[in-house]
C-alpha cells in the first residue's frame, strides 16, 4: 500500500474552504486519522500517498459529494463521517436523507448510519424500539419522525408519554394540575417538539390536542388509532407497564418505543425492556434497532463517557445490569415472568 497514489480533483475553489476548513483544521483531522497516509493539496488538486491513500480518496470524495449538496462540515461530523468510511459506508448517503424541514428551515437528518437504520425502521414499521445510550438522538428523531408523519397527515395526533420515575433521586409531591406534574418529566420530549416547529407552533398543537403529553399511567384502557405514539425511557417501565402500553396501538398508529438498558431507575429493577426481545421477535411489523457509541451525536465527550462505562463493564465480566449476560446482551427470559397472566377480567380491564 506504500505506494498507493490518488488524486481528488475538487471543482471550484469554493469548495476547497469548506473541505479543508478555516487554517486546514478539518485536513489536520484527517491527517490524524490515517498516520500512515501522506496529503498534498496544490490548487484544486489533493494527493494522497501511502498506508490508506485510496480510504483517504474515498473519504475526501464523499465529504465533496456533501459539500455539494449544501452540507456544512464541522469537526463533530468530519470525525464521524472518518469513522463511517472505516467501517465502508457511504455518508453521503446517510447524511442525505432528510427527515423534515424543521423550525427556522432546518433539516432533520440522520448523522450516523445506525440513526439512518433507526429511521428507516420507523418508516418501515408499526412498532420499533429505539434502544441505546445517552446522545443517541433516540427521542429527537422520534419526535421528528412523528411530525412529519402528522405534516404528512399520515396520522392525526401525537401522543407522547413517559413513565414518571425519578432518576435516583425522591422530588415529593409535585405541586399543580397533571400537566404541570408530569411536565418535568416529560420535558425532553417538549424540547425535541420545540426544535421541530418551535415553542409557538409546539403550544398550538398541544392547544389544539393535535398533540398529547399524558404519564404512562394514563393510557390504561385506551385505544389510539390513527396516532403516533412515543414511548420515551421505556426502561423504567414495569413488564405490567409495558404490555399495558403494546396492546394499547390501534389502526393507522405507529409506535415508538425508546430506551436505555444501562440506566434503569424503576424500583427493584424489574424493567419492562430488559429481556423484552426475544419474547416479540418474529411478530411482523415490529423491529429492534440498536445504537451504539458511534451514533452519540452530543459532544464527543459524551461519546468518550458511553465507551468508558461499556469497557468499565467489559472488564467487570458483564453488564452491571442483573437481567443481563456477560456480554452485554439480554438473557430470554420466561414469558410468564416478564408478563404476568391475566384473569378475563384483567384482559378486559387491558
Amino acid at each position: 500500500m506504500a505506494d498507493t497514489q490518488v488524486k481528488i480533483n475538487v471543482p471550484g475553489n469554493h469548495l476547497m474552504v469548506g473541505l479543508l476548513g478555516e487554517r486546514d483544521e478539518l485536513l489536520r483531522l484527517v491527517e490524524a486519522a490515517y498516520p500512515g497516509a501522506v496529503v498534498h493539496v496544490r490548487g484544486n488538486e489533493i494527493t494522497v500517498d501511502g498506508d490508506g491513500a485510496e480510504q483517504v480518496g474515498r473519504l475526501f470524495d464523499e465529504l465533496v459529494v456533501l459539500l455539494q449538496q449544501g452540507h456544512v462540515l464541522e469537526e463533530a461530523g468530519v470525525r464521524r463521517i472518518i469513522d463511517m468510511v472505516k467501517a465502508d459506508e457511504r455518508p453521503s448517503q446517510v447524511l442525505t436523507a432528510d427527515v423534515m424541514r424543521g423550525a427556522k428551515g432546518r433539516i432533520v437528518r440522520p448523522k450516523t448510519s445506525g440513526q439512518k437504520r433507526y429511521v428507516d425502521a420507523i418508516r418501515a414499521n408499526i412498532v420499533t424500539f429505539g434502544v441505546g445510550p445517552a446522545g443517541t438522538g433516540k427521542s429527537w428523531l422520534a419526535v421528528a419522525m412523528a411530525v412529519q408523519a402528522l405534516q404528512a397527515k399520515q396520522v392525526d395526533r401525537i401522543i407522547l408519554t413517559r413513565p414518571a420515575v425519578e432518576a435516583g433521586e425522591r422530588l415529593g409531591f409535585l405541586p399543580g394540575d397533571i400537566m404541570a406534574k408530569v411536565d418535568p418529566y416529560l420535558r425532553p420530549l417538549y424540547d425535541a417538539l420545540y426544535d421541530m416547529v418551535e415553542a409557538e407552533g409546539a403550544q398550538r398543537m398541544l392547544d389544539r390536542g393535535t398533540v398529547e403529553v399524558a404519564p404512562l399511567a394514563f393510557m390504561r384502557g385506551r385505544t389510539l388509532n390513527n396516532s403516533f405514539i412515543i414511548l420515551d425511557e421505556a426502561q423504567n417501565t414495569t413488564p405490567e407497564q409495558m404490555k399495558m402500553f403494546l396492546t394499547r396501538i390501534g389502526f393507522g398508529s405507529k409506535a415508538v418505543i425508546t430506551g436505555d438498558t444501562t440506566q434503569v431507575d424503576v424500583a427493584g429493577g424489574r424493567s419492562g425492556l430488559l429481556g423484552l426481545e426475544p419474547i416479540l421477535t418474529g411478530i411482523e411489523g415490529l423491529e429492534w434497532v440498536r445504537l451504539g457509541s458511534a451514533d452519540v451525536v452530543r459532544h464527543r465527550i459524551v461519546q468518550d463517557i458511553v465507551n468508558a462505562y461499556e469497557n468499565h463493564t467489559a472488564r467487570q465480566g458483564g453488564s452491571t445490569m442483573g437481567q443481563a449476560d456477560r456480554k452485554g446482551q439480554h438473557l430470554p427470559a420466561e414469558p410468564a415472568a416478564l408478563i404476568p397472566a391475566t384473569s378475563d377480567a384483567d384482559s378486559e380491564r387491558l
